[in-house]
């Protein structure tokens, strides 16, 4: 097999590779799910619950039912504090509030007392509090209001960086598409054809790589930073692997243009033109990984 064949196999079977493993992996480390079993005071599943969520700093409520057995299940969910209101039929009502890290599947499970129409009213009851009277709070307890209520500030900039993140990785994936025949169009570009057609679809199907990359890294580069975040393995490979490709799509199209204009003139590539090829393969290499070390866990 010659040095040219052997090359455009390579080349095929290594960004298909690429591209069919990240466009059939899931994102999974944007959003969130969070599930429970409703239970009544003997232990009992409630089937047809009604359970509701609120996102604290947004407002933004969703609305579900228990099955069979008691279990609910929102998914989907951006980070963030969220209350858990479920009421039932003979069961009463009860809440819960609870926090949801980016990625995690969280349960919240709740126990629900069995309502009782012989008991008389509180107000009736020896001692009671009336309803005038202050009931007791977290403040009460030491907590600071700070720690028993949102940042809405910090929630809002957290939706709005799991927004454009989300964007970006959906425009990584498509960026791959050009990225992929531009390397395909390249095996024809540097032949000895006289012919110009394959070289200008290669810096055609380059240029546009160029402008999804840029586009694809405003929107990571754009995404508000949140003190105290964890940069976990994935993300931190993730990363590693732009101050690879990054520079590399700036050198790419400067390499390829010296090597067109030879081409044109009908010059073999020579000089440092000659690592318009390697660098591309590199690039599109580090491009990949960068793809999949977020599309999949490790």
């Amino acid at each position: 097999m010659s040095t040219a064949a052997a090359k455009f196999v390579f080349s095929i079977a290594f960004v298909l590779g690429l591209m069919l493993s990240a466009t059939r992996l899931p994102a999974q480390d944007v959003t969130s799910t969070l599930s429970g079993i409703i239970t009544d005071s003997a232990g009992k599943a409630v089937p047809n619950a009604k359970v509701s969520i609120k996102n604290a700093a947004t407002g933004e409520s969703h609305g579900s039912q228990t099955d069979s057995e008691g279990h609910y299940t929102f998914s989907n969910l951006a980070a963030g504090d969220y209350e858990v209101s479920v009421s039932g039929k003979g069961v009463g009502a009860g809440s819960a509030k609870t926090t949801l890290a980016a990625g995690s599947q969280q349960t919240v499970n709740l126990t629900l007392s069995t309502t009782s129409t012989s008991a008389p009213p509180a107000e009736n009851l020896p001692n009671a509090p009336s309803a005038s009277e202050k009931q007791p709070s977290l403040e009460d307890l030491g907590f600071s209001k700070t720690e028993t209520q949102a940042d809405a500030r910090e929630q809002a900039l957290l939706d709005k960086r799991t927004h454009m993140l989300k964007i970006h990785q959906r425009m990584g994936l498509i960026t791959t598409i050009p990225m992929i025949a531009s390397v395909v169009t390249s095996l024809k570009a540097g032949g000895r054809s006289e012919g110009t057609a394959s070289r200008d679809l290669h810096v055609a199907l380059g240029s546009l790589t160029g402008d999804l990359y840029g586009i694809t890294a405003w929107y990571a580069i754009r995404a508000p930073r949140i003190k105290g975040t964890e940069t976990r393995g994935p993300i931190r490979f993730h990363k590693a692997m732009a101050w690879i490709h990054g520079p590399g799509m700036v050198l790419t199209p400067i390499l390829g243009a010296m090597a067109f204009s030879q081409k044109n003139n009908g010059e073999k590539v020579h000089g440092i033109a000659a690592a318009h090829g390697p660098v591309a393969i590199v690039t599109a290499g580090a491009f990949g990984a960068a793809l999949i070390s977020v599309s999949t866990k490790f």
